[in-house]
């Protein structure tokens, strides 16, 4: 069956007071964008409490429905058929013969749901839920059909406006919040599987999102930066648009592989990635960062790192994975459909400069701050320097 219209269910935008259109509106403009690369004719508006999209000309209703699944904001979508109001009885065969294609195996209970919001209309809705519901068990007397008022398998939803509206499925959105509505953030994201998950998450409560890149050419590779911009555009998909930053950072991580000590690295190395993401996420107005770590998950993800990499930032940082294990992001990366990009073999630069020689010190998992600050004093000659190069060359890539 072709639906001509799918209404929107929303969530907490429903709690959402004076403010509540605001969030509609919201709301409405993600799903317009979701839909505008997509063939046919879409109109998309709000009408009593209600979010509607119609549906015209030649569309595909499968990917209309999985545009608006990766839309955050919407709790479930209904696809609806619409029947011009030709009197009740007409009102009965349409509704039959919708039971009859939707529901091919007639063996379930269901019941009739009326809401009459035009007030003319003949019946009201106690009545028209009655007396449909009495119709469609005389149409199937020999199918096992039958009436729940109580717990239902079927939901028969009946809308009698302008035109009637039929719909009982309802397919689970994306839920959350409509993006913009909580300001913008920039990620830190790199080539793993935890990054794209934290985009993902804080998007999902109504963050828009830029994103910073950190490249180490020629130590990381063409396919490693192009593999951070296919998860920025697979992200792009929920979020919308994501002003990727690329940084040049090898001569960053040449210099602190220099002159500091090896076991400091990698916390050195992310508190300068922390540095040059904040300049950037202030420049563009953004209210925190958002990073990929969860506590424990490696050396540089322990309480004390954490607390060491935080010292160097002005803004919040917000990481939504902090209390998930690496199954439960996982996950979460194979439903947004991040995962077998995230696992390709191209590294990036945060493991290109981790020691790997049997005699290597393991690299520190309870830094003292103090001490970390001492040892950045090694790069006071250069790393000025290096810092206001590597901002002024970064590349800007619109992911869409």
């Amino acid at each position: 069956m072709k639906f001509q219209t799918y209404l929107i269910k929303y969530g907490e935008i429903g709690i959402k007071g004076k403010n509540r259109y605001m969030f509609e509106d919201a709301l409405v403009r993600q799903i317009r964008h979701s839909l505008k690369d997509l063939d046919g004719l879409f109109h998309t508006y709000k009408a009593q409490g209600r979010v509607y999209v119609d549906c015209d000309g030649d569309y595909d209703g499968d990917e209309v429905v999985e545009a608006l699944k990766r839309v955050f904001g919407i709790v479930g979508i209904c696809p609806v058929v619409r029947v011009e109001d030709k009197g009740f009885e007409e009102l009965k065969k349409d509704v039959i013969a919708y039971m009859d294609e939707v529901y091919p195996d007639k063996n379930i209970t269901f019941k009739v749901e009326a809401r009459r919001s035009r007030k003319s209309y003949p019946l009201n809705s106690m009545e028209i839920s009655r007396d449909l519901g009495e119709a469609i068990l005389y149409a199937f007397p020999e199918s096992g059909i039958k009436v729940d008022v109580h717990h239902p398998d079927v939901m028969v939803n009946v809308e009698v406006r302008n035109e009637i509206y039929v719909y009982s499925q309802i397919i689970p959105g994306a839920g959350g919040m409509p993006v913009g509505t909580n300001g913008s953030a920039m990620l830190l994201l790199s080539g793993g599987i935890d990054s794209p998950v934290a985009g993902y998450m804080v998007s999902k409560r109504g963050v828009s999102l830029e994103a910073t890149y950190f490249h180490a050419p020629p130590y990381t590779s063409e396919r490693a930066k192009q593999k951070v911009v296919d998860l920025a555009k697979k992200v792009a998909k929920y979020s919308g648009p994501i002003k990727l930053h690329v940084v040049n950072f090898t001569d960053i991580q040449l210099y602190i592989y220099e002159k500091c000590p090896h076991d400091e690295l990698t916390i050195i190395m992310r508190r300068y990635m922390m540095r040059i993401a904040e300049h950037f996420a202030k420049e563009d107005g953004c209210l925190g960062l958002i990073t990929g770590e969860s506590i424990g998950q490696v050396a540089s993800q322990t309480m004390q790192s954490l607390a060491a990499t935080n010292d160097v930032c002005t803004m919040p940082v917000y990481r939504p994975l902090i209390g998930f294990d690496k199954q439960e992001i996982v996950d979460v990366s194979e439903k947004i459909g991040t995962y077998e990009t995230s696992i390709q073999p191209y590294e990036d630069c945060c493991t290109i400069f981790t020691p790997r020689h049997p005699l290597a010190k393991h690299p520190v998992t309870k830094p003292n701050i103090d001490v970390i600050r001492r040892s950045e004093e090694n790069l006071n000659e250069k790393i000025d320097e290096l810092m206001k190069q590597a901002i002024e060359t970064v590349e800007i890539i619109e992911v869409k």
